[in-house]
């Protein structure tokens, strides 16, 4: 009960909330990469925007009370479940005015793009991170 006290205040559950969201989206990054050459593949999607904008209302929800439990609802996408955990479900990608002669719609341009806008949010979160959890270890072994 004391720790997650202490983990569940302030930015941490969003931070390990997109850590989550940011893991989802590379696999499915991974499996549109892997599937480039299979005729009929249709592109999945995790919607970034939408997560954030699920975030914002997850803080505003919560307000000042520490104590409300994190709950995040982000439509299909993204939701938080009874455990409390994020659970995440990719969408299949929209159409984007072009549906190549196989009957995929992936771009593999747009694939490596998403990679490297998930690859710097997961650097900047996980070091974020990494800068709490030091700082909680100083406190627990009473060091600065």
């Amino acid at each position: 009960m004391f720790v997650s006290n202490i983990t569940g205040r302030g930015a941490a559950p969003a931070l390990l909330a997109t850590m989550t969201f940011n893991e989802a989206r590379l696999r499915t990054i991974a499996e549109n990469v892997a599937n480039a050459s299979t005729p009929g593949y249709r592109a999945k999607q995790l919607d970034t925007k939408g997560f954030q904008s699920a975030l914002r209302k997850a803080f505003d929800n919560r307000g000042k009370n520490a104590s409300k439990p994190f709950s995040i609802d982000g439509g299909d996408e993204v939701r938080t479940d009874a455990m409390g955990a994020l659970r995440v479900t990719p969408s299949l990608a929209p159409v984007e005015n072009v549906l190549f002669h196989d009957g995929t719609n992936m771009s593999i341009e747009k694939q490596m793009s998403d990679l490297a806008e998930t690859a710097m949010s997961n650097e900047l979160t996980s070091t974020i991170l990494s800068g709490y959890f030091s700082g909680l270890r100083k406190a627990i072994r009473g060091s600065v």
